[in-house]
This record gives C-alpha cells, sequence and structure tokens, in this order.
C-alpha cells in the first residue's frame, strides 16, 4: 500500500477526530449485543424504514432508540434496497424478530405490476433509488397511518407530540421535521399555483407520520408530470412526499424535533444526522444514548447485559 493511501485512510478514519472514530468503529457496532425487540403488533401505525448495506447498523440504533425512548411496539417493516448482504438481513431480523423485512426482488415483482396505468410513476420508481420510500411503503403498509423513519434519526426523550399525532383518530395530516431549508425539485411558488395549494416550507422526509390515503397514485402521477420535478436525484422523493402531504393536510413537527447542521442536543427529542453532520451521530447521538444508559448499559461497556429499566420496548 503507497504512502498516500494510507493518510487518505488515516484522513477517513480520524477526519472528524478521535471520539468519532471510537464510537463509530468501536461503540456502534456493540448495539447487536442488546436484546432483540419483540411483541411488535401495534398498528396505530407501522414504521417504513429503507436501509442498505451501508446504513442497516445505524438503522438498529435509530430503531432501538424510538421503540426505548417512547415505549410503543408499532409494527415494523424494513425495505432492503437490494444491497444488503446476508449476515445484515439476519441481525436485522434477529433484533426485530416480528418484523416484515422486504427484500428488493419481491418488491419489485409487487410494486412495478402495481403501477401499469400510472407510466410516470412506474418510470420513476423504475429509475429512483429512494422511489420505493414512496410506493413501496404505500404498497406494503398495513396501517392507516406510517411513521417514516430513516437510518440517520436518533431519539433522546419521549417523543409526546409525534405520538399524539399518530395516536390521535381525528388528526387528518401529515406530519414530519423541518430541514434546515426548503428542498425541493420545483419551485414551490409556481408548484403551488399549479396545484392551487401551498406547499409547506422545509418540509423533511426523514421523520413523520404520514397517512396512508394521502399517497395516492393518480395524484403522484399528476405531480410528476411538473417540468423538472426529475431533476435532483436526491430530492425528488421528499418533494413528491411535500406536494402529496400539501394536497392531503399538513403540519410540521415542533423544534424538538430537529434537522440541524451544528451541534448540541439542548431540549431535543429526536435529531436527524443528515450526510453533512453524519459524523455527529457517533460522536455526539450515540455518546449520549450510551453514557445515559438510555438504549442499554451494554452498548457503552461492551458486556452484554439488560436493557435500562427505564427501556421497557427493548425488553
Amino acid at each position: 500500500m503507497s504512502f498516500g493511501s494510507l493518510i487518505y485512510r488515516f484522513r477517513v478514519k480520524y477526519g472528524h477526530g478521535p471520539r468519532v472514530a471510537y464510537y463509530r468503529d468501536v461503540v456502534r457496532p456493540r448495539i447487536l449485543q442488546t436484546p432483540p425487540v419483540d411483541g411488535l403488533h401495534d398498528r396505530h401505525c407501522e414504521i417504513h424504514v429503507l436501509t442498505s448495506q451501508q446504513d442497516w447498523l445505524n438503522l438498529i440504533w435509530a430503531l432501538k432508540s424510538f421503540y426505548a425512548s417512547s415505549g410503543r411496539k408499532y409494527e415494523l417493516c424494513i425495505h432492503d434496497d437490494g444491497s444488503l448482504e446476508p449476515v445484515s438481513r439476519d441481525q436485522l431480523q434477529r433484533h426485530f424478530p416480528d418484523a416484515r423485512l422486504i427484500d428488493r426482488e419481491t418488491a419489485d415483482r409487487e410494486v412495478l405490476p402495481s403501477l401499469e396505468r400510472f407510466p410516470r410513476c412506474r418510470a420513476f420508481r423504475e429509475t429512483n433509488h429512494l422511489s420505493p420510500k414512496l410506493f413501496d411503503f404505500r404498497h406494503f403498509l398495513r396501517a392507516d397511518r406510517m411513521l417514516l423513519l430513516d437510518s440517520d434519526v436518533l431519539f433522546f426523550a419521549n417523543p409526546a407530540e409525534l405520538l399524539r399525532r399518530i395516536e390521535d383518530s381525528t388528526y387528518r395530516r401529515n406530519s414530519v421535521n423541518a430541514d434546515v431549508q426548503s428542498g425541493y425539485t420545483v419551485d414551490p411558488v409556481e408548484a403551488g399555483k399549479r396545484f392551487a395549494m401551498v406547499m409547506p416550507e422545509r418540509f423533511n422526509s426523514g421523520l413523520g407520520v404520514i397517512h396512508g390515503d394521502s399517497l395516492r397514485l393518480d395524484w403522484i402521477e399528476e405531480f410528476l408530470d411538473f417540468p423538472g420535478i426529475l431533476g435532483h436525484f436526491w430530492r425528488i422523493e421528499q418533494t413528491l412526499f411535500a406536494l402529496c402531504s400539501a394536497r392531503f393536510g399538513v403540519e410540521l413537527l415542533p423544534r424538538e424535533y430537529r434537522v440541524s447542521l451544528d451541534r448540541g442536543l439542548d431540549g431535543c427529542v429526536a435529531k436527524h444526522y443528515v450526510g453533512a453532520v453524519r459524523h455527529l451521530m457517533y460522536g455526539e447521538g450515540i455518546r449520549r444514548l450510551t453514557r445515559e444508559g438510555q438504549i442499554a448499559h451494554a452498548s457503552a461497556r461492551g458486556t452484554d447485559r439488560s436493557v435500562a429499566p427505564s427501556c421497557p420496548a427493548s425488553a
């Protein structure tokens, strides 16, 4: 290996400092020593997540932090983007034995035929890596409401307001956390004029409650005809969620549910560690959860001990 390669590998590993490297490479895998989360049969909503070989370990942290902090047992559906290796799939199934794990082949076989009458939807599903968050989540949903959850979201306190919006049968809006700024593939003013509605500002599809009947295929087919909407590969799925939510009814979660590019967890219920600050998920988020025993005492010390008494959902 060349000297240049060694320097590059050192920078990748320690570029954000030894604390981040320690919590990412040493502490993070210890989540696999914690007990499984079982009994996930509550259909107030169903959690839907899309994961990959790169993100599945972070996903376990995201899910266990939610179940531990909320005390809920919502049903869970994990969607494989096609990259999960067998060992990773086995670990996910072991830690969430009641979850449905949808492989990409099964999803393609079921979802694509369901889009035959909606050619723009089908073309988008066939070409965009994040499109299963719309179409597959909708297709496999078994509850009236779903909880969207990305693998880089961690919970630090009971998400009481989120749970209220999920479980209140009279609450009829989609509700997500607020982004640092609006990130759409369309101009929200022009889209609002065309579709006679007001698009929400700073809509982020990493965390939130979505009503299944807000994801109408005829609506999505209509939205996909908007000029330029396919312009940004990573933002189109979020844009479509925002458009569907604007037409259905939408409200952002309070600021305690945070997307932030800054350090700090004061007053934070949940934080979405987007790519630019992914290192903080390890050096800040996982560090907080392990030091305060919010997931399991075992995670911080590398011993296979029981979940802390304050986390009954993971027992």
